[in-house]
């Protein structure tokens, strides 16, 4: 699987063979063959990978919220550089970029629903929910591009910031918002 991200991050899918992922990942089309369908079927599950891995992340904060999502979350994408560089690249589709912005958005309503007693029109928090996901995932691209520069410690005060601004935002008196 991170053969293929290697491959995605220079090439679009539709043009990637069995045969250069399995020269990517140094085995034979025969043993890929064993565990795969096609290119196709490799991308699925690494996509299903990478999303389990972080819904694991995303369950652990729920069942302890004192636990730093951030951390782990910023931590896994370190540990997994080329898929990261994959998702990000302009030859990728974008949809696992999609599902993933989706997800953190999902981790925000969860944090603000324990959170906030306030509850601002459903219409004004979907706006502020899609900002600050699309928000992370620009800042995520930036830094995975970067070559995870600035330091992860760093990454994550500075989100917090603006998370603690829209916070402040979010649960201020619905009629100013």
């Amino acid at each position: 699987m991170n053969s293929l991200a290697v491959l995605l991050q220079s090439k679009e899918l539709k043009d990637i063979t069995v045969q250069e992922v399995a020269s990517q990942a140094d085995v034979s089309r025969t043993t890929l063959y064993k565990y795969f369908y096609d290119v196709y079927d490799i991308y699925d599950q690494l996509e299903k990978e990478v999303l389990s891995e972080l819904g694991l992340l995303s369950l652990n904060y729920h069942d302890d919220p004192d636990a730093d999502f951030g951390d782990k979350f910023f931590e896994y994408i370190m540990q997994n550089p080329e898929i990261f560089k994959m998702i990000f690249s302009p030859y990728n589709t974008g949809e696992l970029r999609i599902k993933i912005t989706n997800m953190i958005e999902g981790v925000f309503r969860l944090i603000q629903a324990e959170k906030n007693a306030v509850r601002l029109r459903d219409n004004e928090l979907n706006y502020f929910y899609a900002f600050w996901s699309s928000g992370c995932i620009a800042v995520i691209e930036k830094w995975v591009q970067n070559g995870f520069s600035p330091s992860k410690e760093q990454l994550i005060n500075n989100l917090n910031k603006l998370y603690g601004q829209m916070e402040k935002i979010i649960s201020s008196d619905p009629e100013s918002v």
